[in-house]
């Protein structure tokens, strides 16, 4: 009884009642959550020399850990994850302008500090591939682990539309499940059928970019890289870097 009692007190304390805040812990951890399955099936990928992982398991990783990020964070904040679907829900007069930029940080900050766990959780896997030097491009490079990086083939241009086309699909695509005017996806499989069509895009349009498609999930890891040592380069046009892993 005394444990139980003490429990109760500790929960009640811990208790977090002001609902923006509890909003905001729900992007982070969730984006947190996402970024850590992801960007650890990118790190096996690489760091393995594909002997433990292909691109389409990294793409599966990246689909699945949407799933488990909506179904944390869903019935809090909704599970936004993605600055570009704030944007649109805003837009869409269906969240408030004022959250936004609140929304985008946690989900940069849940981004930064994730890249930052999965260095450290793969940290002795990276260095031994990389031949102990951190580069942004070669055949050892590593910072694609961590950030998308375009095709060596494609233009400025041609990368700009490719994200244009696949972002504006995936938010076209969330919001078609969630019209409960149309043909609504069975209550509670949302999670699913988000990561079905996540790794829909995957697969049919990662060849130019690597599909990153969520700014928090590109910028964050990106600027770990640079703060970790990766250097200025992660944030140059650099041909020969078209290898990588990136989704939502």
């Amino acid at each position: 009884m005394g444990t139980a009692s003490f429990l109760k007190r500790a929960q009640a304390l811990l208790r977090i009642r002001n609902q923006l805040v509890r909003e905001c812990l729900a992007e982070l951890l969730a984006v947190f959550v996402l970024i850590l399955i992801s960007l650890s099936g990118s790190a096996q990928m690489v760091t393995s020399f594909e002997t433990k992982g292909d691109i389409v398991t990294a793409y599966l990783a990246g689909a699945l850990a949407i799933m488990v990020a909506i179904h944390m964070a869903g019935g809090v904040s909704g599970a936004h994850l993605n600055p570009a679907f704030s944007f649109a829900m805003c837009l869409l007069e269906q969240f408030p302008w004022w959250k936004f930029p609140i929304f985008v940080a946690m989900q940069i900050l849940g981004a930064f500090l994730s890249a930052g766990a999965v260095y450290a959780l793969y940290y002795d896997a990276i260095w031994h591939y990389s031949n102990g030097t951190l580069t942004t491009s070669g055949p050892r490079e590593t910072a694609s682990i961590f950030a998308t990086y375009p095709a060596d083939y494609l233009s400025l241009s041609n990368g700009f539309l490719d994200q244009v086309i696949g972002t504006a699909l995936l938010i076209m695509g969330v919001l078609a499940m969630l019209d409960t005017r149309n043909k609504s996806v069975p209550k509670g499989l949302e999670p699913v059928a988000v990561a079905l069509l996540v790794f829909c895009i995957e697969i049919s349009m990662g060849s130019n970019c690597n599909c990153p498609l969520n700014p928090a999930r590109d910028f964050g890891p990106r600027l770990f890289t640079y703060v970790a040592g990766w250097g200025a380069e992660v944030f140059r046009w650099v041909e020969g870097r078209g290898r990588g892993g990136g989704w939502q």
